[in-house]
This record gives C-alpha cells, structure tokens and sequence, in this order.
C-alpha cells in the first residue's frame, strides 16, 4: 500500500477557490457583454494599469517592438517556431481528406476544414509566455486558419518585445495588448472595435480559464485548463537533484501548481524532500515555487510500478516526468495524461519552450478524456454524401424509409419515399414504409 509522505489542500478547499473564480468572472463577463469596449477599457486600468489610446498594435508598433530584440533573441524565438511548425506540419498531413463508394452510386467522404477565426491568448502578467504564441498562433497558421488575433497582457507596464514578436512571426492577423478575463470576452463576445471569433484557444489563470469554460458552446475552445501540473514517475535509477529540480521547475509557474512524486524508493523520497528544501533556499522563484510545493505538493511512495501507474493514471496530470528502468513500459500502458516526457535526458521545460509538441495540455484530471492543443484542434471535420445512380436512390431509399417507420418519423420516411417513387418507380402510399425492392419487383 502507498504511503503519503506529503499531501496536497484538500478537494473542498480547492472547491471553495473555484466557486469564488466563478462568480468573479460571470459577473465580469456579462459587464463586457453590455458595454463593451468600456468596460475592457475599465478592466484593462485597473488590473493592468494600462489604457493606450488604441489596444490593438499598428505594424510601426509591432516592427517597433520587434526592433529591441537582440539577434540571438530573435534567432532563438525562430528556432522554436520551426520545431513547432515542423511537428503541427507533420500532424496535419496525416489529416487527409477520404471519398469512398461504399456500394455502387454511394458516395461518401469528409472534409477537413479550418476554424475560420480563432482568438489566442498568451499570457504574461507574472511571466512573458513567449512560448505560448508558438502553440496557439503558429499553430493556428499552419492548420490554415484564415483569421488569427492574439490578446497578451502589458509586462511591467508595456507590450513585451518577445512576446510580440513570438505572435507576429507565428502569423497572428491582429494583435491586442489585452489581459485576463477582459481579453478573453471581448476576443469571443466582440466589442465595438473586436470582431468575435469562432474559437478561443491558450493556457491562463485561475479567472482565463474559467472565463473559457463559461464561453464555451458560445465559442469553441481547445480545452478546459487549470494551473499548471506536474508529476515524476522515478525509482532509484536518478537522484534527488534530478527530481526536486524537476518537481520545482513547475512549481514556479504559479501559488497553486500541483507537483507530485510517485516512486517506488522510499530513500529517494526522502532525499528528494531534503533536496527541495536546499533549491527553495536559491531559486530565485521560490517565494512562488514554495507556495505551490506547500499547499499542492504531494511525494506518494509506493510498493511498485502497478501501483504507481494506477495513481498516475487516476492523478491525470498535465506533465509526467517518467525516469525510471522501463520508461516505454509507461508510455505503453499510461492512458490518462497531458504529456509525457520519457528518460532523464527529457524536461517538461524543453516541451514547454522549444523541442516542438504543444505545451498547451489538460489538466484536472481532463486528460483522461482529451489530449492537448495540437493542429487538429484548429480543424473541423465535415462529413458529405451522394448518391450518383437511380438504383442506389430507390435502394438506399427503401431501407431508409422503412427505419424511419421504426422509429414513427414519417416525414422523414416520406423523404425517402419520394426518391423511391421517383427513382424506382414503385408507388408508396404517403405515410407507410416503402416495401422491400424484392417484393415491388
């Protein structure tokens, strides 16, 4: 049986946050709704201190922006655009248009069409997300989306170089410096000077993404997402420097950002918890990263891997670091996750920044029914039919209008009929089921 060395703020705890988040931003988003640009521009004063004369950049501001960047800063944001654009490329070719003929003059096929205008929010209140603008602008680009705007937050006052730069080379169409709820209502309700979008996609906070939550069905969005998780998967094959930074380097992101050990040592475990109490000590981000570790931090010692793929599966989180002596055995048997980062060579920040999946993932436990954001988000897939001969219309016909009796549609059935009638020449009195072709012949 596990043993729980350290455990986590309680389910009703975490309950009460939600329910005060929700009420928040409902409020909040019926005031955008009523008056629109007013009331972004009042929120944007007064949790961002920040109201310009016009929220969306002109191309002089965005070449401007672009313009403070260092060479090696640009390169570096190129860089991760191609490892991102090349995977989303390589998932979108597999999406392939089909046509079958089923049976002789039946037709049928899809199509895979693009969301026609997508919103992306990039966060970067607390940390310019620059890579945000990879996974959900690039990415929207490559899958063909016509219409791409992005909203981002002012960093210490103003638009961030890198952020801007990382969505215009992404492929944005329009780019606002927009934060929080304010942002994500004007993108999917519109405003007086916002058209509204089809979709809205990219990780937030606490109030962003349940602002997305209370959106949807009004707009499509990518997925339902809470701060950021991680786990380790690890026994004695790696020490405790390897896990605690791992553990920590997500814990960071901000006050209430699950990490948790799974291990089958009981000796790394302790090593572990001593060895996060010495890096709180230096990381320069521990004031946060402590406050996650704290109050969401977990270390589950248990008797085997069994054991310890059952909690991880049921646990579901965002990121799972897997060091252990049979890392594709997880990758075989792990079905719930965000994403998995297999072998101590791997990082959850190289997925976050750079090496080219979408850092964009569910988390409470959403992964157990979705993936995270990828090129295929951005499609819609559309079934069609056609029926090219008289024969498979009387045919198709008959069965058809017969079902729909089964069911007591007999308007439907009469939509059948009147191809029976018409294209095989067999009379239907109105409100019956066509016979069988065998016996009209």
């Amino acid at each position: 049986m596990a043993d729980h060395l350290k455990t986590a703020r309680s389910e009703a705890d975490r309950a009460e946050d939600d329910a005060k988040v929700r009420a928040s931003v409902e409020a909040t988003l019926k005031d955008i709704e009523a008056r629109g640009d007013a009331a972004v521009r009042e929120l944007s004063a007064k949790f961002d201190r920040y109201e310009p004369e016009s929220y969306r950049l002109s191309q002089d501001e965005i070449d401007a922006l672009i313009g403070e960047l260092s060479e090696r800063e640009l390169a570096d944001i190129e860089f991760a655009q191609r490892q991102v654009k090349a995977f989303a490329q390589v998932q979108r070719d597999s999406m392939l248009d089909v046509e079958v003929e089923t049976m002789p003059g039946v037709v049928l096929g899809h199509r895979n069409i693009p969301v026609q205008s997508v919103g992306c929010y990039i966060p970067g209140g607390k940390f310019p997300m620059v890579a945000s603008a990879h996974m959900s602008v690039a990415t929207a680009a490559v899958a063909g989306v016509p219409r791409i705007i992005a909203c981002t937050p002012p960093w210490q006052g103003k638009p961030n170089p890198a952020v801007i730069a990382a969505i215009h080379l992404g492929g944005a169409h329009e780019i606002y410096v927009l934060g929080g709820i304010q942002a994500v209502g004007a993108m999917a309700l519109g405003t007086e000077t916002i058209d509204p979008v089809d979709m809205l996609v990219g990780p937030g906070n606490a109030f962003v993404a349940e602002a997305k939550r209370q959106l949807y069905g009004r707009v499509g969005i990518d997925l339902f997402a809470g701060p950021t998780e991680t786990m380790v998967i690890a026994d004695d094959t790696v020490d405790a420097e390897m896990v605690a930074t791992d553990l920590l380097g997500q814990a960071e992101h901000g006050y209430n950002s699950p990490a948790v050990l799974l291990t089958t040592s009981a000796k790394l475990a302790d090593a572990t918890l001593v060895e996060i109490e010495r890096l709180l000590g230096i990381l320069p981000t521990a004031d946060t990263a402590r406050t996650s570790w704290e109050e969401y931090g977990e270390v589950i010692v248990c008797d085997d891997h069994d054991e310890m793929l059952r909690y991880a599966n049921d646990i579901a989180s965002e990121h799972v670091q897997v060091m252990t002596d049979r890392d594709d055995w997880y990758l075989e048997n792990m079905h719930s996750y965000g994403a998995l980062f297999l072998g101590p060579r791997t990082n959850v920040a190289n997925g976050d920044k750079v090496i080219g999946t979408n850092h964009t993932l569910p988390t409470k436990k959403a992964g157990r029914y979705t993936g995270g954001l990828w090129v295929g988000k951005f499609i819609k897939t559309h079934s069609y039919q056609k029926i090219t001969t008289d024969e498979a219309a009387a045919t198709i016909g008959a069965y058809g209008s017969r079902l729909c009796m089964l069911e007591g549609f007999v308007g439907h059935a009469e939509q059948c009929n009147v191809r029976v009638r018409r294209y095989g020449g067999v009379n239907v009195p109105y409100g019956e089921g066509a016979p069988h072709r065998e016996a009209a012949e």
